[in-house]
């Protein structure tokens, strides 16, 4: 099984070294529409069967630049692209580097461009957590949360890999106080 950790157990600030394990634009795979996705590197919960495993590593792939956020920008001015996708590894362990491009995108597009992250936090683990990891939450359009889990595992699912995880309209479960499903969830 993954690991379960208690609130505020893993900080961002203790585990991250701000690497990334890749970046990948203009993709169809990793959300709704064009995207460009951010895989970042880092994640405790060592899901068994994990489809990123290199990715657990906190010091896998390359720093985080300045170089790759502009042109990550530059990539999501695109019209065509409708948004930033946040994986890894774990975001909600890595809010040094998150942070820092999903405030440029609401400074630079506002909510023309939207926010999509994955995370092995479920939505009640994350209501109990850091502040960094809270910010980064207000910050995502779509949070598809839930640790991964094999015995669960169903490929025939839209977005997910495992039947516990859920697709998660975040601005709607924040202002209702309660977890509401993305209304184009098929299956």
């Amino acid at each position: 099984m993954p690991k379960n950790p208690k609130p505020g157990e893993w900080r961002a600030a203790d585990l991250s070294h701000q690497y990334v394990a890749s970046y990948k634009p203009f993709n169809f795979v990793d959300g709704e529409g064009v995207r460009c996705s951010l895989y970042v590197s880092g994640c405790m919960f060592a899901c068994p069967g994990c489809y990123n495993l290199a990715a657990q590593n906190f010091r896998y792939g390359k720093p985080y630049t300045q170089e790759l956020e502009d042109r990550i920008m530059k990539d999501l001015a695109q019209p065509y692209v409708q948004g930033l996708t946040l994986l890894g590894g774990e975001p909600f362990l890595n809010t040094q580097v998150c942070l820092k491009i999903c405030r440029r995108i609401r400074k630079e597009f506002g909510h023309t461009k939207d926010i999509w992250s994955w995370t092995g936090y479920k939505w009640d683990e994350l209501m109990q957590e850091t502040e960094d990891k809270l910010e980064l939450l207000r910050l995502l359009d779509i949070l598809v949360d839930g640790r991964f889990l094999q015995a669960q595992m169903d490929l025939t699912l839209q977005f997910r890999g495992s039947a516990n995880q859920r697709i998660i309209d975040v601005p709607a479960s924040l202002k209702s106080g309660k977890v509401v499903i993305w209304s184009r969830l098929v299956r």
